[in-house]
This record gives C-alpha cells, structure tokens and sequence, in this order.
C-alpha cells in the first residue's frame, strides 16, 4: 500500500490493546530511560494498520509523551538536583546530537542504507557485550577525563543524533551506554541524563512536522492518541516506582537485552532494504513479467 493512502481507522475494541502496549512501553521510559520507539512503530503498522507516514508521526509523538513524562516520575530516585548537577554532561551530548540529528538524514542518504544499518545493528550488539562483560551496574571510572572527554561527548553525541534521525528513534539506547562507559554515570542516573539530552533532540526533529500537514493525523486519530498517550503515561510512572525497587544489577542485564532485541530489528529492517530494492526492480519489468516473478519471491 502506497504511503500516501489513508490508513484504516483502528477499530474501538483495539483500544484497550492500544492503552495496554503504550503502558507497557512507556513503563521503559520510566525504568531504563527509553522512549520505546524501535517497539512501538512495528505495532502501530503491523497491529493498528497505521500507513507508514502516519504512524512514523504518530510513534513520534508518544515517544515524546514518554521522555517528557518520564524525567519528572523518575525524579523520586533521580532527583532534578542531581541531574542539574551533571549539567555539562548534558550540554556536552547535545553540542553533539543537535546537530547530528540535523544533518544526519542528508548524509545518511549517501550511503547504501542496507549496509549502515547493518553496521548500527553490529554497534548495538557490540555495546551490550561492553556492558555485560567489562561494566559494572555502579558509578564507576570515566573512560576519559578533561578535554578529551568534552571532545569524545561531541562526537558520541553527533554519532548518536545520525542514528536516532535515521531511525527515528530518541537514541537512549546509545545515550545510555555513552553516559555509563565514557562518563562513568551510576546506569541510573544515566537513564534520566539520556531523558534530558533526548527531549531538546526529539521536540527540535517534531518541531518541522509542524510547519506541514502531517499534524492533520492526530485530528484523525485523536482517540487512538489519547488513549495511548494514557498508557504510556501510566508506564512511565509505574517504571518511575519500578526505578527505586529494581536493582541496578537487573538494570545492566535489562539494557543489554533490549540493546540485542534493537539490533535484530535494525538488521531486519537492513533486510527490508533489501527487499524492496529488489521489487523496485521487479517493477520495471513488464507487468506480467513483474507479477511472476514476484510471485516467485513470494514462495
């Protein structure tokens, strides 16, 4: 189906699946420091039969629901004093990810979108492995220190603001491996750090969407919205409880699995890439030559 058809309607009994899956999501946000995006988009296509467009915009916008929800909930075990404290961390990244994210969709598109997505997908697997084997749970030492950390937060930071552009996601599954190996953040305090740097980075990206007629989604969906806004709302605060019962012995293992679970999807989507490339060829054949051999792919 064309992106620019309108997406079926989701039907009313699907709403209280829509509320179950924003609060389970958004209870990532409250836990970890995520905004769930990477879950949350393959639901709104696959489940709720949003167009690609339309649920890209969508998964945006909870997403930012999320973060924005999420920093004040978790402020009972993290407090706002203590992430102001660590406000040069903060600034740091986002000299890096502001940009990154700006000028990350015109680079990314010069190159093969398959094999840059495999290489993100073989980062990801390679950060777990960091984190589970060569990291404690714990505030431990920073990797570097001075000037050559100030110049390394940039450049993760701009790294960090490509990726999350081309995937669309708010990027707090590198933000927060990033705080706890190269600034040696407690894996707690690090969740929130990566709230804050992901919320300036996600309101600047959904700040042009604005200027267009992609907002007319929300008028359409505006149940649907609301309801899972709810959900996630309701997540984020039982993760924000969750953050001061859950050890942070379970929360390393956790960030390390959704890490892999993240890098199987993006090696999917790699896959994906593939997958069209290949009918955009079948397309150029003559139809009924086209219709066999998709069909062939088919089987």
């Amino acid at each position: 189906m064309s992106e620019g058809l309108p997406a079926s309607q989701p039907k009313s009994q699907n709403l209280p699946v829509a509320f179950a899956s924003g609060g389970i999501i958004g209870a990532l946000g409250g836990l970890i420091g995520l905004g769930g995006a990477e879950f949350r988009l393959p639901l709104l296509i696959g489940l709720f039969n949003f167009a690609a467009l339309e649920a890209v915009i969508l998964n945006k916008a909870m997403s930012l629901v999320v973060v924005a929800t999420a920093l004040p909930f978790r402020a009972a075990t993290v407090p706002f004093s203590t992430i102001a404290e660590n406000w040069p961390i903060i600034v740091n990244l986002l000299a890096g990810s502001l940009l990154g994210a700006w000028f990350g969709a015109g680079w990314a598109t010069r190159l093969k979108s398959e094999t840059l997505y495999k290489v993100i997908a073989a980062m990801l697997v390679a950060i777990a492995a960091v984190l589970v084997v060569g990291h404690d749970a714990t505030a431990s030492q920073a990797l570097l220190t001075g000037v050559a950390q100030m110049i390394a937060g940039v450049v993760a930071g701009f790294i960090i603001g490509i990726v999350a552009s081309l995937l669309g996601v708010a990027g707090g599954e590198l933000l927060i491996p990033t705080l706890v190996l190269l600034f040696g953040a407690d894996i707690k305090l690090a969740g929130s750090l990566s709230l804050a740097v992901s919320l300036p980075t996600m309101l600047v990206g959904f700040t042009r969407f604005s200027r267009d007629q992609s907002f007319s989604v929300f008028g359409r969906n505006k149940t649907f919205l609301l309801v899972m806004a709810g959900g996630s709302i309701v997540g984020t605060f039982a993760g924000g409880l969750l953050l001061g019962i859950v050890p942070n012995a379970f929360l390393l293992p956790a960030l390390a699995a959704i890490l892999l679970i993240s890098a199987i999807k993006v090696w999917r989507h790699s896959q994906f890439n593939d997958t069209r490339e290949i009918m955009t060829l079948f397309s150029s054949f003559e139809r009924p030559c086209c219709d066999c051999l998709c069909a062939v792919w088919i089987e």
